[in-house]
């Protein structure tokens, strides 16, 4: 069974800086394509940022881009959000959710259908 869990979220002033982190385990193929969502009350679920399992491929949302930066390690099958110059805009329920066998298209990275297994999500919230 495919466990996915996030952690790392919490109360950070604007302008400040966190670190998400989510682990996968479980997979029939042994490998994972992650990625990260956002949600805040009333808005869908958007991608913030992706990469695949061998990290050359990688995506940013344009509203984080220079400030947020993904990284995973595959020996640890965990994946990295480093959020830096947060936004109150940034504020949400952050949501990590994996890919297992198979490639994904570049579009499906960036759509919450293309990914078969989510977290539980870690509260992000940015207010002084």
């Amino acid at each position: 069974q495919v466990q996915v869990v996030e952690s790392g979220g919490g109360l950070v002033q604007p302008g400040g800086s966190l670190r998400l982190s989510c682990v996968a385990s479980g997979s029939p193929c042994g490998r994972y394509g992650m990625g990260w969502f956002r949600q805040a009350p009333g808005i869908d679920r958007d991608v913030v940022s992706s990469v695949t399992w061998g990290g050359g491929n990688t995506y940013y949302a344009d509203s984080v881009k220079d400030r947020f930066t993904i990284s995973r390690e595959n020996a640890r099958n965990t994946v990295y959000l480093r959020m830096s110059s947060l936004e109150p805009e940034d504020t949400g329920v952050y949501y990590c959710a994996v890919t297992v066998c198979g490639r994904r298209s570049d579009y499906e990275r960036q759509i919450p259908g293309g990914y078969d297994y989510w977290g539980q999500g870690t509260q992000v919230t940015v207010s002084s």
